[in-house]
């Protein structure tokens, strides 16, 4: 079979730029769960839309193919072509322009007038005309309004459909295509904004973002059917993606998406049926959601997230969340004249801790948290300014002077005493 850039289906794609951008550095030999063609065609297919970002390098196990970019320089994302790739069949493309042009204007038909008036006014036209029956055309109209490009509407007992296009040409586009372009790339569901922006000549190219995290656009099917589910206080069925590629599936009722500060990551927060808790997912490793029977009693289990909410300081909840006993971390760090976004960074990234003022020169941060070694990263971009750091958890504070004490050991200086 020939290659094509058409895809059939998108997950399969998630998986060949997840390994390609996310774990990267793989070898095609390395692809043991696929032939070497598929391999192929799905690398020239990625190629065809990430050509610029991609790259190769030779190693002794093979050639290595990765995508690298600096996030900076893009403004926009090149990982939404991937969605305007869907792949059809001939009758697909020829219903489509026949249906479109048949409910021109204001036209409302039903699935037995548009049938006869497709036969009789389109197809009459083929010497060889394809072969199609009420069936086909009634899930085609069904597809089409689900997709928001018809509307339907009760004349009698009949089911008639119009075209949208009145409604949507109504809406100036061009006036928003400055907030289109920001949109589409700093929305959780950006790609909408995508969408939009293929409608217009041109594209805003000079935003510049210092944290752009492209990956998002892989997983906007996935999100977008969690808000759905989220909206409509539904059970889902998760399938989970595992990098040994063994699928597993679990019943949980979504309750919130986080999004981390630092890396971009997102996560689902929801009760985990399975095992009767509250648990994270990382989007990323969603392979599809499943809507199932809405949940009554869905307030209670909102209400259980925000109380574990108040402990949560990432997306570890540790064993502590077992116990109800939290790890309780207290750091005091000095602040200097000339210094006065140090407490504010305090307030503006304490999570579910406190700010308490000592006096002018001096704040402690104190928190309640199920897992506190999450936190090392974050207090170490205070060294310099720490007085005390103090944890319930001794191992935090054991790796946090540790590792002070190896960058003495790495780049010399003074001793320094540490509390």
């Amino acid at each position: 079979m020939p290659y094509s850039e058409l895809i059939k289906n998108f997950e399969r794609i998630r998986d060949y730029i997840r390994d390609f951008y996310v774990y990267g550095f793989k070898t095609r030999e390395e692809y043991d769960t696929k032939s070497a063609r598929s391999y192929d065609n799905e690398r020239r297919r990625i190629e065809s839309w990430l050509g610029d970002y991609m790259f190769f390098r030779q190693v002794a196990e093979g050639r290595n193919v990765f995508l690298s970019m600096d996030s900076r320089s893009v403004s926009l994302n090149p990982l939404y072509s991937a969605f305007l790739s869907k792949s059809f069949t001939a009758l697909d493309i020829t219903l489509h322009f026949i249906i479109l042009d048949a409910l021109s204007g204001d036209k409302q038909l039903s699935v037995r007038e548009l049938t006869e008036c497709i036969e009789a006014d389109y197809l009459s036209a083929f010497d060889n005309p394809p072969v199609m029956d009420e069936s086909t055309l009634r899930k085609k109209l069904k597809e089409y309004e689900s997709l928001g490009l018809l509307k339907s509407a009760k004349r009698g007992k009949e089911l008639i459909y119009g075209r949208t296009d009145s409604e949507a040409e109504s809406i100036d586009l061009k006036s928003w295509r400055d907030a289109l372009a920001f949109y589409s790339e700093i929305d959780p569901l950006g790609v909408v904004g995508s969408y939009l922006l293929n409608k217009l000549e041109s594209i805003p190219d000079y935003y510049s973002f210092k944290h752009h995290y492209i990956l998002h656009a892989l997983e906007s099917e996935i999100l977008y059917a969690l808000l759905l589910a989220m909206g409509e206080h539904r059970d889902v069925e998760l399938s989970m993606f595992r990098p040994h590629r063994n699928k597993a599936s679990q019943t949980v009722l979504p309750l919130k998406i986080h999004v981390s500060a630092q890396g971009g990551r997102r996560y689902l927060m929801a009760f985990s049926r399975r095992f009767k808790k509250i648990e994270l997912f990382r989007l990323d490793f969603i392979r599809s959601v499943k809507p199932l029977e809405p949940e009554p009693e869905y307030e209670k289990y909102a209400e259980r997230a925000e109380r574990f909410l108040k402990n949560l300081w990432g997306a570890s909840a540790g064993t502590r969340r077992l116990t109800g006993n939290a790890e309780h971390i207290e750091m005091t760090v000095r602040v200097d004249d000339g210094e006065e976004h140090i407490p504010m960074r305090l307030e503006r990234e304490k999570r579910c801790g406190r700010v308490e003022i000592i006096d002018k020169h001096t704040y402690k941060f104190v928190a309640d948290v199920y897992d506190a070694s999450e936190m090392l990263p974050w207090l170490r971009t205070f060294i310099g300014r720490i007085i005390s750091l103090s944890c319930g958890n001794p191992r935090v504070t054991e790796v946090f002077y540790a590792d002070i004490a190896a960058m003495n050991e790495m780049y010399g200086g003074d001793k320094v005493a540490l509390q």
